[in-house]
């Protein structure tokens, strides 16, 4: 591959690189020249290097490389504010042609160095062939993924369901291009209309749901509780109660860490639906399979951290953290999606599936790794402010409570976190009462009545009534 690239090089007419030599791990070629270039260990890469031979760029030509030895040999790299590039696998230019063009910075998934997701392809395949599949907030970063995902399998149909046209828009035309023989419609619509989502499921009567839809910004929602509680519980409640209605085989909703005994309102109402899915599930009679997946935050969804420190490099600075000391899990978007519809087709109902993160990151180093990625000096050329924890943020995020016992599961990235059952019709009348005086209630009352609900739930904010 390395000689590829250098060939690649060579050949470039707009002679973009010049090549300065290889480096490689084999001890055998380590001093000695390769089509006269030289071979280096990278015991040779120190700061006095770089500046004497003017290194600019290192590209990484390595076939089929594990994802902790990608990790191991950009982290050798990193610190010395050189631009990092890729080089596409062997399998996907082969028979194409490859050009310089093609070298891609490489990403911060390829810092955490996430070995692959093994799928049980074949239970997924039997569980999605011939159905009819809904997807709510199916145009947001988890749900649109999720549509993606589906697209792989035989499935009757696909209706994404979204309130957000423009991103509507635009999925269905990738759809339309990536895959033209794929059956999906795209419904424009609010999961809170109860009576437009009836219609909906009237009418396609799916056989599984993926409930992806909700305010997920936890500074956002401090500020806007009402909606957080009307959106994210209201609309949960609705498709719940409609999968029952129409029968539907199977409801997976999508959680976040931030359920976990959580310090702000996103987060409390999330827990609010788990423990509502949960007991939708433990109902006598019901016959739909209740599915839950909690995971943390996804690499390049909108809004999150990524893309802001992305934009603001590129603005020139400052990055700015909320804390030094603040940790983040991170997984990638298709990485979270796969292990939801693996999640999907697992156990009975009324699990609660938490998908092993890794190890948290601190939020100072993946700003640190951008700022380095993009070849800059980070405190230098690009400046990082602490501009103080917000409203109802967490220095760290937890996966399980304490008094959520572990249970491991077949898959070692999937695990059960046990809760305590919670009566369904005192959780229902409480949510109900909620909801229907949504409007008369100041934000206080709403994060009070939350606040009975919620086990472990805790807030900073000045409760005034």
């Amino acid at each position: 591959m390395g000689i590829l690239v250098k060939r690649l090089i060579e050949g470039d007419p707009k002679n973009l690189y010049r090549l300065k030599g290889f480096i490689d791990d084999d001890k055998k070629i380590q001093g000695k020249n390769l089509d006269g270039y030289p071979v280096y260990s990278r015991q040779v890469l120190t700061r006095d290097f770089i500046e004497d031979e003017d290194v600019k760029v290192f590209i990484i030509a390595i076939n089929n490389i594990a994802p902790a030895k990608k990790k191991e040999v950009i982290e050798s790299m990193i610190q010395f504010g050189c631009e990092i590039l890729d080089t596409p696998s062997f399998d996907i230019w082969m028979n194409g042609h490859l050009e310089v063009k093609n070298l891609k910075k490489v990403k911060f998934e390829d810092i955490l160095g996430r070995d692959p997701i093994t799928l049980d392809l074949d239970k997924i395949q039997k569980g999605l062939i011939g159905k009819t599949i809904m997807v709510t907030g199916g145009a947001g970063s988890i749900g649109s993924e999720i549509a993606r995902q589906l697209m792989r399998f035989n499935t009757k149909q696909l209706i994404i369901v979204d309130q957000a046209e423009t991103p509507s828009f635009y999925l269905g035309e990738e759809l339309k291009s990536k895959l033209p023989d794929c059956n999906f419609r795209i419904v424009i619509g609010d999961v809170t209309r109860q009576e437009y989502m009836e219609e909906i499921f009237r009418k396609y009567k799916p056989d599984i749901v993926f409930h992806a839809a909700a305010y997920k910004h936890v500074p956002m929602m401090e500020l806007h509780p009402h909606e957080a509680f009307r959106v994210n519980v209201g609309g949960t409640k609705i498709i719940s109660d409609l999968s029952i209605k129409y029968k539907a085989e199977k409801f997976v909703m999508i959680s976040s860490d931030k359920a976990v005994n959580p310090t702000n309102v996103m987060g409390a109402t999330k827990k609010i639906c788990e423990l509502l899915v949960h007991s939708q599930s433990k109902r006598k009679g019901i016959k739909t399979q209740f599915i839950t997946t909690r995971f943390g935050n996804v690499l390049g969804s909108n809004g999150s951290v990524i893309p802001l420190f992305n934009k603001q490099i590129a603005d020139g600075g400052p990055v700015t953290i909320t804390h030094p000391d603040i940790t983040r899990f991170f997984m990638t978007i298709p990485e979270a999606c796969q292990l939801v519809l693996e999640a999907g087709f697992m156990g009975n109902g009324g699990e609660i599936y938490v998908f092993d993160m890794g190890e948290p990151v601190k939020v100072l180093d993946v700003a640190i790794n951008l700022i380095r990625l993009s070849g800059l000096e980070p405190h230098k050329d690009i400046k990082i402010k602490v501009v103080g924890l917000r409203p109802g943020e967490k220095l760290y995020e937890e996966l399980f409570s304490m008094d959520e016992p572990m249970i491991h599961t077949h898959h070692p990235k999937i695990s059960i976190a046990q809760v305590a059952s919670f009566d369904f019709e005192t959780l229902i009348s409480k949510i109900d009462m909620i909801l229907g005086s949504l409007n008369k209630m100041s934000e206080a009352k709403v994060i009070e009545e939350m606040l009975e609900i919620v086990p472990g739930y805790t807030t900073n904010k000045a409760l005034t009534l």
